[in-house]
């Protein structure tokens, strides 16, 4: 993909600021094309033999680029030499919160994955004693990646994320040490820390590397423990006045007996489409799983989803029944008696997709979390046949690609960005 040109950047701005925004292009076009020779950003950005030099020589002194090969067998000298970006200029942390644990990650500046552990907290854990396990996986996978202090934090985790102060709130049931994890990760020197809402992020990542690639307006509907969405418009995420943009769980729905207060989603959305209400509709549909069979290596992928799936949690318990639920859809897409239960569960599911477009009118809408993935292309022709029946909006229903590691994902991405407008020569915004 070619970058527009800048040659003409420096008739209409200062020197400097020339300079600055043909920087900021050379280093995109690092990022997207991999390293380039000088002719080759030539070529791209249409500046200038002496400019192209001159930049790759400030970029070099300020340690952003390096010479990482030469390219061509016959082709040797400054000519031949291969540009590319200092990945360990910098390092970023990402985290992924969870009711039942974190997942730490640690990637380079172009964000590359350099290490990565999962620390298990278990119910009725002390809060200090799950913020010291988490900030020991913190430090330790920090260590395994070679790294000191990260330049930026992304940190994933469930609730309302306030857009003013940057805190978890309006939720009472978000873990306590959530909060406490974030507060004493921002208190440590040199460290930007970053937080957002986890469906935000598997949002960020969907359109990044998953569904949502080609599309710049979407809703991502989250389909885990609880439900949640996303709203992607024109490209930009957004958060609303409070952060409670996408609290789909809330929404008033037919069907459910009942309205969801402001102190849970109990008659919202989330009684139709959450894990435990699908784990109840297969119950009545009489469709059950199957008992696996003795030992591990001989356990049916449906009645034993991934852990690391587990999405957000608009009523968490002391008990997931978000595995179950996954492996409940696995299993009733492989066989005959399952496809009354997944007709009902699409119904459902596309009473909240329906509300979605008549709102927003997104054009797309993916099915995220563990039982969007689990169901896949199937399933969500199933909801695109029932949304056509309620809805005479155009709407394309796609399954979500990144699976439960999109919240991770997600934040990798959104530290990289951070740090990069940070590190990389900045474009200054034009004078008011």
């Amino acid at each position: 993909m070619h970058a527009p040109r800048a040659a003409a950047a420096g008739r209409t701005a200062s020197p400097s600021t020339a300079r600055r925004i043909n920087d900021r292009l050379a280093l995109r076009l690092l990022q997207d094309e991999g390293p380039l020779t000088a002719g080759r950003l030539k070529e791209l950005t249409g500046l200038s033999r002496p400019t192209v030099a001159d930049l790759v020589e400030r970029l070099r002194a300020a340690g952003l680029i390096t010479v990482v090969g030469e390219t061509g067998a016959r082709r040797r000298g400054p000519n031949a030499r291969l540009y590319g970006i200092v990945a360990d200029h910098a390092h970023l942390l990402a985290l992924d919160l969870r009711g039942h644990g974190a997942t730490v990650a640690v990637a380079d500046l172009l964000g590359h994955l350099r290490a990565e552990r999962t620390v298990p907290v278990a119910d009725g854990t002390p809060p200090p004693d799950a913020v010291r396990a988490t900030l020991r996986a913190v430090d330790a996978t920090l260590a395994a990646a070679g790294a000191a202090t990260p330049h930026t934090v992304a940190v994933g985790a469930p609730g309302l994320i306030d857009p003013e102060s940057g805190r978890i709130g309006g939720t009472d049931w978000i873990p306590g040490w959530h909060r406490a994890v974030v507060t004493a990760l921002r208190a440590r020197p040199g460290t930007s820390v970053l937080l957002e809402n986890e469906v935000n992020l598997a949002a960020v990542a969907e359109a990044r590397d998953g569904a949502a690639r080609d599309r710049d307006t979407f809703v991502l509907l989250w389909l885990g423990h609880g439900t949640g969405a996303a709203v992607v418009l024109d490209g930009r995420l957004r958060r609303g006045a409070s952060g409670g943009t996408g609290e789909i769980g809330f929404l008033p729905v037919p069907g459910t007996g009942g309205l969801p207060s402001s102190h849970g989603c109990a008659g919202g959305f989330h009684s139709l489409a959450g894990s435990a209400a699908i784990t109840h509709l297969a119950a009545e549909h009489g469709f059950a799983l199957r008992a696996p069979a003795p030992g591990p290596a001989s356990a049916p992928r449906s009645a034993a989803p991934e852990p690391a799936d587990s999405g957000p949690a608009s009523a968490p318990g002391p008990a997931d029944p978000a595995p179950a639920a996954e492996a409940l859809v696995r299993a009733a897409l492989d066989r005959a008696d399952g496809a009354a239960f997944l007709d009902e569960l699409a119904a459902r599911v596309a009473l909240g997709v329906a509300s979605v477009s008549a709102v927003l009118d997104p054009g797309c809408v993916v099915l995220g979390g563990e039982v969007g993935r689990a169901g896949g292309p199937e399933f969500a022709a199933r909801v695109a046949v029932q949304l056509a029946r309620i809805s005479p909006l155009a709407t394309e229903v796609r399954a979500g690609t990144v699976g439960g590691r999109g919240v991770l994902r997600g934040a990798v991405l959104t530290a990289m960005d951070a740090a990069q407008d940070a590190l990389f020569p900045g474009t200054p915004e034009p004078p008011r």
